[in-house]
């Protein structure tokens, strides 16, 4: 009977998945909110199909996890450390602002300081399930305004232990001084364990798993490893997401990182959905239909505040913007870390049921506004960006292009003139449309996943031209392809002189989209004031030869910004001194 009801509650969960977030998305109304309402729908307050959503809850929160450790497995160590600045300082200064406002207000409206302070901490969390999978759906995580979002969320993570403690001092007869040095002793415990392992034990043990050449073992390891450092975090009273995330950086330079990505994101995508109908289930139809005007209000209202505090910080840190404007809708919701902050102040007797109820409900329908925000920040910057089902690549060529747009449809033009024919593959549907309507064969694709790159016979190619507008799934392809192909001939285009940088570190002779076409540019703006051919072409070639010496040797002190300045000064003197005594040469000569 209980797997019977398991089969039946497990059907009505992709049933309501398979007809509402396939609507949603089509509306251009975004995946997660298809998921909420569907969970709104189902749950105990509306249809009551599924009864408890505490339970489902508790389970599908393993799906932000396995979201945290992908992500962590797409960043090294060294992104991470330059992430620094923005994860302590916007990070702290949100949660340190966002818990003293809200605290003050709440407290102005009769509350005591301590209910006050647990308003304060819940509302101060965004969700890390919410605001992620919005960015990446979006393909907005790469963005300044995506990086802040993902550097906040990680702090709030990071802010667990503090907060705990505090909530432990302001507990209502507690015998506990709210710290514990041997809580904090195995904490670190724990992280060094995990650090140390990840260097010493994991490769070893993975390439083992590997040589079985078991598929649906290694997925069992991959699972085993995710769920292990969860428990270990755990134990210590440590965010699950934040160890797995730190598991993920640690694994982000190890070989089999396509591989494990590969294996888990399918689970985490089915995991994440059901989170979304979860938090849907918990909503209290009931609570709101009796005050909507009170938990619509207060809702609109934390949301509306965040949003400020948020620019606010954007603002002082200098961010454009459209990228303060992504950062505040981002993370405007309360989070799903707010559901554990107020169920611990209701158990320590913190905070009374009924305040508990309406907070809930308050942070179940804030979680509501954030895809419709997403979606009105989409459509008033031109963002929206439509999905489409991946087509099946067909033929193996001997030339890859992966990125099919004005860049790379010169390169393809080029070669099909010369009877050289290149398999396209680029990930703008819109784009795909309009090729196919010229005749063009285009595959629809994220190069940068291994399994599209085999599929499309990369082991057999000769050369992968790389021509994406996303640079940073442009420097994962050269990363991949130099590690899993390194004898592969390889072109890229690189959007500025910074993506140049990147890419040369990686060992690739990146082109500059614009370089060579504004040089053609200023050769005819001389032509134009009078100068000749052959003094024209002489400027230009030296103008090349000088900027490419000066690209690499500001590559080696680009993160000096007052070494960067100096240099650009002298390179400038020295390419003027140097067209001044050419200039001269050519008049003695004449």
């Amino acid at each position: 009977m209980g797997s019977s009801n398991f089969l039946i509650q497990t059907a009505i969960y992709l049933s309501s998945a398979l007809f509402l977030v396939p609507l949603f998305k089509r509306l251009g109304l975004g995946s997660v909110l298809g998921y909420l309402l569907a969970g709104i729908l189902i749950g105990p307050y509306a249809l009551k199909l599924i009864p408890d959503p505490e339970q489902v809850l508790h389970f599908s929160e393993f799906g932000v996890v396995l979201m945290l450790f992908l992500v962590g497995l797409e960043l090294e160590s060294q992104k991470v450390w330059e992430l620094r600045k923005t994860l302590f300082g916007l990070g702290g200064l949100q949660v340190l602002m966002t818990i003293g406002l809200v605290t003050f207000a709440t407290h102005l409206m009769n509350f005591t300081w301590p209910v006050a302070i647990v308003i304060g901490m819940g509302i101060s969390m965004s969700s890390t399930a919410i605001g992620l999978t919005a960015l990446i759906e979006k393909k907005l995580l790469s963005t300044p305004g995506g990086q802040a979002s993902f550097a906040t969320l990680l702090f709030q993570d990071l802010s667990v232990i503090p907060l705990f403690m505090i909530l432990a001092l302001i507990a209502p007869n507690t015998q506990e001084s709210g710290f514990d040095l041997s809580a904090v002793a195995k904490a670190i415990g724990v992280i060094v364990a995990i650090i140390i392992a990840s260097r010493t034990l994991l490769r070893p043990i993975m390439r083992m798993v590997a040589q079985t050449e078991i598929r649906e073992i290694f997925v069992a390891f991959s699972l085993l490893l995710v769920i292990s450092v969860s428990l270990a975090m755990q134990s210590v009273g440590l965010s699950m997401a934040l160890g797995t995330f730190l598991a993920g950086v640690l694994l982000a330079d190890s070989e089999y990182r396509y591989e494990l990505r590969l294996d888990i994101e399918p689970i985490k995508g089915l995991l994440l959905g059901l989170f979304f109908i979860a938090v849907g289930m918990s909503v209290d139809l009931k609570l709101i239909a009796n005050s909507p005007l009170m938990i619509f209000g207060f809702a609109f209202l934390i949301v509306l505040t965040k949003i400020a505090i948020l620019m606010g910080l954007g603002h002082l840190f200098k961010y454009s913007f459209r990228d303060k404007l992504l950062f505040g809708v981002a993370l405007s919701q309360v989070g799903e870390f707010a559901f554990v902050i107020f169920g611990l102040a209701l158990t320590q007797n913190t905070i009374p049921r009924e305040t508990y109820n309406i907070l809930n409900a308050i942070v179940a329908v804030s979680m509501l506004t954030t895809p419709i925000l997403l979606l009105l920040y989409n459509r008033f910057l031109k963002l929206q960006f439509e999905e489409q089902p991946r087509d099946q690549i067909t033929e193996n060529n001997a030339v890859i292009i992966a990125g099919f747009g004005r860049f790379g449809q010169i390169v393809g033009r080029v070669l099909m003139a010369r009877g050289i024919t290149a398999t396209l593959i680029d990930n703008d549907p819109n784009q795909i449309d309009l090729m196919r309507k010229f005749g063009w064969r285009c595959y629809y694709g994220d190069a940068s996943r291994l399994d599209i790159l085999e599929e499309a016979g990369i082991s057999k190619a000769k050369l992968l031209v790389i021509s994406l507008n996303d640079p940073i799934a442009t420097l994962n392809i050269g990363k991949l392809v130099k590690e899993r192909w390194p004898h592969l001939a390889v072109v890229v285009r690189a959007r500025s002189r910074t993506d140049a940088f990147d890419l040369r570190d990686i060992g690739l002779n990146p082109i500059r989209e614009t370089f060579y076409s504004a040089l053609v540019a200023a050769k005819q703006a001389l032509l134009s004031i009078g100068e000749s051919e052959s003094i024209a072409e002489k400027v230009i070639k030296h103008f090349e030869h000088h900027d490419s010496d000066q690209l690499e040797a500001t590559r080696t002190i680009r993160h000096d910004m007052n070494a960067v300045r100096n240099m650009a000064e002298k390179g400038r003197q020295d390419l003027k001194d140097l067209l001044i005594f050419e200039q001269e040469n050519m008049a003695r000569k004449e």
